[in-house]
């Protein structure tokens, strides 16, 4: 795997920043400490997101953080991003895979042990595990919990992203039970100041 995927994993939404430029809120997330950030843009064409997304991934760059586009093959590979993650629902991961350049971090979401051992075995990069609280960042999550993200750290080697309703208050029975990465949407980006939030959820990474 060409990245380590370990540490604050912020997805920049946005419908999420309350109004505030995308860029300036990834920006401020990185100045926090973010390891990944991720592109999320469910409601644009990807021609209208390509300005946004590629300042964000120019500030990645320079903070030397992953940049990761959620989705969009196509777009992730037309920004020069380290890498893309796919849904359930998204485009196959060996479709994915026949496109992207070797070394490329492709990252799916899971939702149990199953679905994490078969993105394993076709070429992941990281899994993704949620939803592990209630959250409002998403329209159709499927519930998942702490115990299953133990259950799915003991049944892969890949890196496990947990996600779904983390902030400061839950974070740490998270990383208990395992978790390599915590991603988060709200807790940051919605936050008052986005580059505090980033670096609370940071130091307790450091704790572990």
């Amino acid at each position: 795997m060409a990245h380590p995927i370990r540490g604050l994993y912020v997805i920049i939404d946005p419908e999420a920043c309350l109004g505030r430029d995308p860029v300036t809120v990834a920006q401020l997330a990185l100045e926090g400490g973010v390891a990944v950030v991720q592109w999320r843009d469910k409601r644009r064409d990807t021609g209208d997101q390509l300005p946004q997304a590629k300042a964000i991934g120019d500030l990645c760059r320079e903070a030397r953080a992953l940049f990761v586009v959620n989705d969009h093959v196509d777009l992730a590979l037309a920004l020069g991003a380290d890498g893309v993650h796919l849904g359930q629902r998204d485009l196959p991961l060996a479709a994915a895979r026949a496109l992207v350049p070797p070394g490329f971090v492709v990252g799916v979401s899971t939702n149990n042990v199953e679905e994490a051992r078969r993105a394993e075995a076709g070429g992941a990069s990281y899994v993704a595990v949620g939803s592990i609280f209630a959250t409002g960042s998403k329209e159709t999550t499927r519930p998942a919990s702490i115990a299953r993200v133990r259950e799915v750290k003991r049944a892969v080697r890949l890196p496990v992203v947990a996600i779904g309703g983390i902030d400061a208050s839950n974070i740490d029975e998270v990383l208990a039970a395992g978790a390599d990465a915590v991603a988060v949407i709200s807790a940051v980006c919605a936050a008052h100041d986005p580059r505090a939030a980033a670096r609370e959820l940071t130091r307790r990474f450091e704790r572990q």
